[in-house]
């Protein structure tokens, strides 16, 4: 079913970044950017509500064909889809069952999940919470878990290919990339490894469009409208 019109709706440097280097990769600049003032808590009004229950971005609106609708809310999924449904771009290996196609979905979803998780847990205990809310403890269990368990993993990697499923760019490191990209501006992912592999994405035309607005994002929201609504 061929697909219309593709809109994202975006705040810099977050995860929605993931999928606005995705589409950049796959259709250029040929989709729409609708930027949501997360600091300003606009993603707890009832009309963002309507669009992502879970008041967040990134939200991916699919407009297909038939005129129908679909919008996509989970960071992963857009990258995978998007992968699947631009395969032209050779940017996945091809949906079949082999060791190349089990390898990149684990990175990936491996970057989503127990990398994501990890960092924001340091976030929201060092830039998010109120002061009175913050637990130091878990962000240091995080930091420490992080350095001393995934790194190790990723590095080992990094030093027998470019990029995280091999010699090739794949879609997994618009993903990997990122939380890379995030680890290392909270002292994470610091060693020359990491630096070479950011080095590596931050040359494609695509990363450089995904994060031309990255110096909008300001680290700290507890004095920002959002630390009211915020709940984790």
């Amino acid at each position: 079913m061929p697909i219309q019109h593709l809109k994202l709706y975006h705040y810099p440097a977050s995860r929605s970044a993931r999928a606005k280097w995705m589409l950049h990769e796959v259709v250029g600049d040929a989709f729409e950017v609708e930027k949501v003032d997360l600091y300003g808590a606009v993603q707890y009004s009832a009309e963002f509500l309507r669009l992502n229950p879970n008041h967040c971005v990134p939200v991916l609106e699919i407009t297909w064909d038939t005129g129908a609708v679909q919008r996509l809310i989970e960071s992963a999924a857009m990258v995978a889809f998007l992968a699947d449904a631009f395969p032209d771009a050779g940017l996945a290996p091809s949906p079949e069952a082999t060791p190349e196609r089990a390898d990149y979905l684990q990175m990936l979803h491996f970057g989503s999940t127990w990398m994501d998780m990890m960092l924001w847990q340091i976030r929201a205990h060092e830039h998010v919470l109120p002061d009175a809310e913050r637990d130091p403890r878990t962000a240091r269990r995080y930091r420490n878990k992080f350095r001393e368990e995934v790194e190790p993993q990723l590095a080992a990697r990094l030093k027998q290919a470019p990029f995280s499923c091999g010699q090739s760019f794949t879609a997994a490191d618009c993903v990997m990339g990122h939380t890379v990209f995030w680890a290392r501006g909270y002292g994470l992912c610091r060693e020359e490894v990491f630096r070479r592999y950011i080095s590596h994405l931050s040359k494609r035309p695509a990363f450089v469009a995904a994060f031309s607005d990255a110096r909008e994002f300001v680290p700290d929201a507890t004095r920002q409208p959002l630390s009211t609504h915020f709940t984790g």
